[in-house]
């Protein structure tokens, strides 16, 4: 699925690189931005089918959480999403790790009808809030109605950290 995938990402890059005019350059931006998503729930699928087979074996590295932390604001705007506190080193795999914590804090703000969420980070321990009771079965994995949450807390618990609702809010530990 990979190589087709990646076909039609490349030519529909190239595509909305192009003056095509409006409406053909916004539908090449679309297809692009399509593709990129279709190709990011590929990737949690091969983590979780890799875990759930007791093949997972993840590189790990060494990475502030700090700087974790925030690509979910570069993803997903930092009007939207505010990072503050101290890190700490943690040893994970980084860029699933980093994609875990932007797909967390996707669903908080989908599936939480929010404007605006915050990752307080404290250490290797990140709070995410607030969290809707329309979101909290989703974001620990309980409610399958968005991949990414469910890979993202998979994931962490796979490489020994842990994924815990406190009330109105989400405390991801991760191992240091």
């Amino acid at each position: 699925m990979r190589t087709p995938l990646a076909t039609v990402y490349g030519f529909a890059r190239t595509l909305s690189r192009q003056d095509l005019g409006e409406p053909a350059g916004q539908y090449a931006r679309m297809i692009e931005e399509a593709t990129a998503q279709v190709r990011e729930l590929l990737e949690q699928l091969a983590i979780v089918a890799r875990i759930e087979s007791g093949r997972f074996d993840p590189v790990l590295g060494e990475a502030d959480s700090l700087e974790l932390a925030k690509a979910a604001p570069l993803e997903l705007g930092e009007e939207r999403v505010h990072v503050s506190g101290e890190g700490a080193l943690v040893s994970v795999p980084v860029e699933a790790t980093r994609r875990a914590l932007v797909q967390l804090t996707r669903a908080a703000l989908r599936h939480g009808g929010l404007n605006e969420v915050s990752l307080r980070v404290r250490g290797p321990e990140l709070e995410l809030g607030p969290v809707t009771r329309n979101s909290a079965g989703v974001l620990v994995g309980e409610e399958l109605r968005e991949l990414g949450a469910a890979a993202a807390c998979a994931l962490i618990q796979a490489i020994g950290g842990s994924v815990e609702l406190d009330v109105d809010t989400l405390r991801v530990r991760l191992p240091t």
